[in-house]
């Protein structure tokens, strides 16, 4: 998909360095149950790239000698993956915070039988894709029924504590626009989501993320292909704020691909663009050398700092 779009990396973008590492997110895979229309990884249910045991074995033994506290587990649809729990269960072991990028509907495929349980009872974080809080909108971004889906799986999480006043169990929701727009206010668009998830459904989470969607792959081959990528680009750009620098996740984390490469972050991963100095392999991470270094940007880069800005955990 990469060669139908813009060329992203002559840029304009200023220069950043990566200040620490505090968070190792990892791609376990492109399988998903869903195939989502501003999804930046092309995941579906026909991908077959997934991470091997080789490397899945790797990463608690990373962990532990980078001393990193917080492991971010995305895909595709990480559980989909034969050794999500596997590596759940060692890298809490560790006393490392995890987190799931769910996407919720994988709580009903066959095969998950017990998953949200797992997650309740190893403490994982769940970080889940809810685009609106209407049935409509959300089954056109993310397929006929998945609205549904997605209540029943909220309600099941609500059910284990997931959500819950002094519970511990984080449950926070993800809100991508449908189109080429920057998300609205996170605060008052997090009020209108527990207003009309609590009186309609009963359910609760925490917090909303708002994040602006990038013009990679999937989404951005529909903006080519609507005519409304350089468009998008321009809004990015002419919105762009500097005080969000600082707070961009690519400058406390690494992101893994399915096969060891690292990453400034998953959106670079997805447009082959690789750490630009240090280690570049997940196995490089056993060593010594250090992971301060310049970050590699591009056009791209706008949609984390345009407007409030936009990072793993939302609005900057």
């Amino acid at each position: 998909m990469r060669d139908t779009l813009p060329l992203l990396e002559v840029t304009d973008f200023p220069a950043i360095r990566r200040a620490t590492l505090d968070t190792l997110q990892v791609n376990l895979g492109y399988k998903c149950n869903q195939r989502c229309l501003h999804c930046h990884v092309n995941a579906g249910p026909t991908r077959t790239e997934m991470m091997s045991r080789e490397l899945v074995e790797m990463i608690p033994e990373v962990l532990a000698k980078r001393g990193i506290g917080q492991l971010d587990l995305t895909g595709g649809a990480p559980e989909l993956h034969d050794d999500f729990r596997w590596l759940v269960t060692q890298a809490r072991a560790l006393g490392v915070q995890v987190i799931d990028r769910c996407n919720l509907t994988i709580l009903f495929e066959p095969g998950q039988e017990g998953l949200a349980e797992f997650l309740a009872e190893q403490g994982v974080e769940v970080v889940a894709s809810l685009p609106c809080y209407s049935l409509d909108n959300v089954d056109a971004q993310r397929g006929e029924g998945v609205f549904d889906k997605s209540i029943a799986a909220l309600q099941r999480l609500n059910a284990l504590g997931y959500g819950q006043v002094d519970s511990g169990l984080k449950l926070n929701l993800v809100y991508n626009p449908q189109g080429p727009s920057l998300p609205p206010n996170q605060q008052g668009l997090e009020a209108d989501y527990k207003r009309e998830l609590m009186a309609h459904f009963g359910v609760q989470f925490n917090q909303l993320y708002a994040l602006a969607n990038m013009p990679i792959k999937r989404f951005g081959s529909t903006l080519v292909s609507k005519g409304q990528f350089d468009g998008y680009m321009t809004l990015l750009k002419d919105n762009y704020s500097r005080a969000n620098l600082d707070g961009v996740m690519c400058r406390s984390m690494i992101s893994v691909d399915w096969q060891g490469g690292l990453y400034d972050c998953d959106f670079n991963q997805q447009l082959a663009m690789p750490t630009l100095g240090g280690p570049r392999k997940l196995a490089d991470l056993l060593g010594a050398e250090p992971i301060e270094g310049p970050i590699h940007v591009a056009d791209h880069c706008y949609g984390c700092t345009a407007g409030q800005g936009s990072s793993c955990g939302g609005a900057l």
